[in-house]
């Protein structure tokens, strides 16, 4: 990258680094590519028109892949927080913390687009918005996603209650490992195994079942998920490659 800076290169080498740079942001030119197709094709393209689900089914384009990005996210941050456990490079703690904010970002993302869905398919017309909140109130699914984020919501309490760099790295490590550790029983096992309204419960999770995704979904929904996890990636590197920066003279 400093040829492409230097102001001493030929006009064809910065042509050439400029290539360079393109090669290696292709995935971010994907990323750009496949969320515009997600948004247009996802409200423009004919969808199955299922009881209660009808127009809301294209909710499926946005609540599902975010959650696919949060559970990418998550574990590229537990990836990183081994990586410092084992290296103790306070660049891999950077970027631990910086993937698992992301993480929460899209849970909370997903959580919302989730509650939006719910009051538009979980609630009963025949009762009050209060008995029917009270039913979907106890829905396993909402309670172990908001017992997962919280506890990802006390990590990065944890991590700023500590003033130690290195203590607060090393601990904060350990508990990014308890934190994965809970997200996966708290959001795909726990809601699995017990009487749920959402869909999958007992029966797997149609969303990662290709038998009961139509046709004319998939061609949306794949792409859609492939662009939701490249979009979280890429904030999340952003986002660490910039406080790498502001902490250039704590790491050197």
């Amino acid at each position: 990258m400093k040829s492409c800076l230097s102001t001493d290169m030929a006009f064809l080498n910065n042509d050439c680094c400029g290539s360079i740079c393109m090669l290696k942001s292709w995935w971010k030119i994907l990323c750009v590519i496949l969320l515009i197709y997600t948004f247009i094709a996802g409200f423009l393209l004919d969808v199955p028109r299922l009881p209660a689900l009808s127009e809301t089914i294209r909710n499926l384009y946005f609540h599902v892949p975010m959650w696919f990005s949060m559970m990418t996210v998550f574990t590229v941050s537990v990836v990183y927080a081994i990586m410092y456990l084992r290296s103790n490079n306070l660049i891999h703690d950077i970027y631990s913390r910086q993937f698992a904010a992301v993480g929460i970002f899209f849970g909370l993302l997903g959580y919302a687009t989730g509650a939006v869905w719910m009051s538009y398919t979980w609630a009963d017309p025949n009762n009050s918005s209060f008995q029917s909140f009270s039913a979907v109130a106890r829905e396993p699914k909402l309670i172990g996603t908001a017992i997962a984020l919280l506890i990802y919501f006390a990590y990065m309490v944890l991590r700023n209650s500590i003033t130690d760099i290195d203590k607060r790295a090393r601990i904060s490590g350990v508990y990014n490992i308890f934190a994965y550790a809970m997200l996966f029983p708290m959001i795909w096992i726990i809601p699995r195994i017990l009487p749920s309204l959402h869909p999958g419960g007992e029966n797997g999770n149609p969303a990662l079942d290709t038998k009961d995704i139509d046709n004319s979904m998939k061609i949306v929904f794949y792409p859609a998920a492939i662009g939701w996890i490249l979009l979280g990636v890429w904030i999340a590197s952003l986002k660490a490659r910039l406080n790498v920066l502001k902490e250039k003279q704590l790491l050197t």
